[in-house]
This record gives C-alpha cells, sequence and structure tokens, in this order.
C-alpha cells in the first residue's frame, strides 16, 4: 500500500532495488533507441519536404523532451515510487488523473508501443526476408482499408516472447538491458563513422530549401514532431521503476537527463548522415532508411549485419517498455484501483506476472491490428495529454506543497513546465487535427477509465488508501 505520503522513502515495499546508475542510465538510452531513429527520417522528409527542416525538427523535439526531463526528474527524485507519473499525478491533481494515466498507460500507451516496436522489429525483418510483408487478405471498414500481412502475426509472436523473458529477475533485466544499449549505440556509431568516411563518395543531390517559414511550413513541423516525440520517447518511463532503484534521489535524474543528452546526440548525428548520404528523395520514399544508407556505403552484407542489430535495437526497446510498464497496473492493482490479478507477484523472483500477463496479452491483439505508423500516431496522442498534465501536476506541487523534500529541483522553473506544457497542447491539437479518427480513439479510450475509477474506488482497500493519503 501507499503511506500518506509518498516522499517516505523507507516505506517497506514487495520489490527490490537492485538497479544502480549504469543500468538506469541503460534502461533510459534502451527505453529511448528503439526503432525510431532508423526509420521515421522517411515520414519527417515526406512531412516538411527539406532535409533542413527535418533536422530542425530533431533539435526542436529533443529542447521539448530536455524540458520535460528536468520535470520528470525532480518528480521521479522526490516520489521514487513503482508506477511514475501515476504517483505524480495523484499527489499533484489528484487521485482521478493519476488513475487516469494509469487506465491510459495500462490499456493504450503501453500495449500500443509494444506492439509498434514489434512492428518496428518486424519492418528490419522485412529488408532481410520481403516475403514478411506479404499481404494474406484486404477488407474495407468504412473508408478505412484493412490490409493483413504475414508481418502481424510475427509481431505478435514478439510480443509475447519478450513479456515471457520479463518474467525472470529484475537484476538480470537490468544487465540485459547494458547489453541490449551498448550493441544498439554502437550500431549508431558505426552507421555515423560510415557515412563520415565513406559518404562523400555517395551523396546525392541536395534537398529541397526553405524559402520562408509560413503557417502551413509552422503545421508541417509540427506533423513530423509527432514521429520525432516517438523516436524520443522513454526518458519518461525510468520513474515506473522507482522503487526498485538504488539511491533513486540521486540516481533518476542523473539517469535521466544524461540518457537523454547522449540520445539527442546520436540522433542528430544519424540524421547528417542520411542526408549526406542519399538523396533526399530516396530518404523520403524509403521504409528502411538507416539500412539504405548502409547498404550504399558497403553493398548488401553490410547492410543486412546492420539491419540485424538494429532489430535486436527494437527488441532492446521491447524489453524496457515491458519492464517498466508492467509496474504501473501492479501499482494500481496494489492501490485497488485495478483489475486484482495485476497485483500478482512471482513468489520467488520479485516480478508482478499478473501485469505482465495483461499488458502482453492486449500488446498481441494491437500488433495484430495495424502498421507502424498508425500504431506511434495514436500513441503519441495519448502519451502527450498527460505529458502536459504532468508539468501542472509539478506546477501544483510547488504551490500547495512548498516544503516537501525535492532531492532535484526542475532547471528554468517555473519556465521549463510551462514551455513543456505549451508544447504539448500544441502537437496533441495538431495531431488531432491531422488524424482526428486515430486521436478521438485515445480519448476515447482514456474517458472510458473514469467509471471504472469510481467504481474501484468504493472498495474498501482502496477508500482506506485515500483517507490516508489525503
Amino acid at each position: 500500500m501507499l503511506a500518506s505520503d509518498p516522499s517516505d522513502h523507507s516505506e517497506r515495499s514487495d520489490l527490490v532495488r537492485v538497479l544502480g546508475l549504469g543500468p538506469a542510465i541503460a534502461i533510459v538510452i534502451g527505453d529511448t533507441i528503439g526503432t525510431g531513429v532508423f526509420l521515421v527520417a522517411s515520414d519527417m522528409a515526406r512531412d516538411v519536404g527539406s532535409a533542413t527542416l527535418v533536422l530542425i525538427a530533431w533539435i526542436l523535439g529533443l529542447l521539448i523532451v530536455l524540458l520535460g526531463a528536468f520535470c520528470y526528474a525532480e518528480l521521479g527524485a522526490a516520489f521514487p515510487k513503482a508506477g511514475g507519473p501515476y504517483v505524480y499525478l495523484g499527489r499533484g491533481l489528484g487521485p482521478l488523473w493519476g488513475f487516469l494515466f494509469g487506465w491510459m498507460s495500462s490499456f493504450l500507451e503501453r500495449p500500443v508501443a509494444m506492439a509498434t516496436l514489434a512492428a518496428g522489429f518486424v519492418r528490419f525483418l522485412g529488408f532481410l526476408f520481403p516475403i514478411v510483408a506479404t499481404p494474406l487478405f484486404s477488407s474495407h471498414i468504412g473508408r478505412y482499408l484493412f490490409t493483413f500481412t504475414t508481418a502481424q502475426p510475427i509481431a505478435a509472436l514478439i510480443v509475447v516472447i519478450v513479456t515471457a523473458v520479463n518474467g525472470f529477475s529484475v537484476r538480470m533485466g537490468g544487465a540485459i538491458q547494458v547489453l541490449l544499449t551498448s550493441l544498439k549505440m554502437g550500431t549508431i556509431l558505426v552507421i555515423v563513422v560510415g557515412g563520415v568516411v565513406f559518404g562523400t563518395k555517395h551523396a546525392g543531390s541536395t534537398a529541397p530549401a526553405i524559402t520562408s517559414f509560413s503557417l502551413g511550413t509552422i503545421g508541417a513541423l509540427l506533423t513530423a514532431l509527432v514521429p520525432t516525440m516517438w523516436a524520443y520517447n522513454g526518458f519518461n518511463d525510468l520513474g515506473d521503476l522507482g522503487e526498485e532503484i538504488v539511491q533513486p534521489q540521486k540516481n533518476i535524474p542523473r539517469a535521466i537527463i544524461f540518457g537523454l543528452l547522449t540520445v539527442g546526440g546520436l540522433y542528430l548525428m544519424a540524421n547528417v548522415v542520411y542526408f549526406h548520404v542519399l538523396p533526399f528523395a530516396q530518404v523520403a520514399a524509403s521504409q528502411h532508411v538507416a539500412s539504405d544508407v548502409v547498404q550504399s556505403l558497403s553493398g548488401s552484407r553490410g547492410a543486412a549485419w546492420l539491419t540485424v542489430a538494429m532489430a535486436v535495437s527494437a527488441l532492446g526497446a521491447l524489453h524496457v517498455v515491458v519492464l517498466t510498464g508492467a509496474r504501473i497496473p501492479y501499482a494500481m492493482a496494489r492501490d485497488g484501483l485495478f483489475f486484482r490479478f495485476a497485483e500478482r507477484l512471482h513468489p520467488s523472483l520479485r516480478t508482478p506476472t499478473g501485469a505482465l500477463v495483461f499488458l502482453g496479452s492486449i500488446a498481441a491483439l494491437l500488433a495484430l491490428s495495424g502498421t507502424f505508423e498508425e500504431l506511434y500516431s495514436l500513441f503519441v496522442f495519448a502519451v502527450w495529454i498527460f505529458f502536459g498534465l504532468v508539468a501542472i501536476a509539478l506546477i501544483r506541487l510547488r504551490q500547495k506543497e512548498p516544503n516537501l523534500v525535492r532531492p532535484y529541483r526542475a532547471w528554468g522553473y517555473p519556465w521549463t513546465p510551462l514551455i513543456f506544457l505549451a508544447a504539448a497542447m500544441a502537437l496533441t491539437v495538431n495531431l488531432w487535427m491531422v488524424r482526428p479518427v486515430r486521436s478521438s480513439l485515445g480519448l476515447g479510450v482514456i474517458v472510458l477509465g473514469i467509471p471504472f475509477f469510481y467504481r474501484w474506488r468504493k472498495r474498501p482497500r482502496a477508500a482506506d488508501i485515500h483517507s490516508r493519503r489525503n
């Protein structure tokens, strides 16, 4: 159960603190670097029509998420609890908002992220074995053309396997993440070094020039920020493991900020190389832009090996998304505000097996339902609503609990959360306008949680917990 003050770090937990600074940094980097940096440059190029604007979108995205990182670092250090934002929002804005985050995360954010990463893994697999993308059948659902390919059941199987692996010990999960993170960082560095050393021999035509910054250009940049934010997502997840990190007051802020800056540097270098090596039109048309870059530098054999490494990168990100995500429904169930089976822990490994089965089942179904681009647009819309709410919670906590112990304070307050909030609002409104059906579906899932909150809140256990909190 949660104590009346979630900042009381001495509270007993059934989870164990075994993740030091190194594994925590690896989790941030490994969670953030998944499929996005290897794939979404082509989507962004089509959105904005200029290599320069693509790079501006990456830089702008980094600045926005860095502001968010400062907010999450302060809250994570003050409330190192399982569930992360579920605790932050509950404390700052009220139990309903914390619950709605947990509901959204359990039914939408984490399952969609898992399905998207699995779809990205299979997309890499399709570069090596094109038969993977073979359509099996197509059907019209209203105006939407649904195409079912071999890739979708493979993605569902990948979700099931990685979820099962997360049933083992947290210490082993941290070690796996250090290894996989080292591999994925090495993959990006190989692409960057290869492009710098050999890219001049293969450099293509220049991209269209930017003539002016009109409203259309700004709208295109906001649209390009959708895949950018998918690629940067992950810095916010470390707080979910708050009860399993050693010295969380120090290690959570350090890991979040250092990990995100490392990721941002790698992303920018990789995208500069993409446009240096390939013509702009080829980048925009590519389905496997990083693999195409390597193929132009070292031929089909080199591209095949790098694609394997990128596929492993997607698996690493999927692993940590499952690792962190399972703690959210677990924390809610422990508070009596979710399905009771999600509270189950493995008797000896102390892993949340009930929550893992729940997330894995939903993610496997989602993996059968949509494509890579469709999944991450749904994900970004839902997540950024709550990014904005976390910024509001930080401001509210500064006002109503000025004496709360804050081992780390967000740099640039109050402008840091205010700018992050404005960016979150702009991104969600623009995404609603561009993809209204998917966005409405995401909002509908969130609103659906309200009656469940009031139903579960009537349980004696939950009522007792909330009375103690207040």
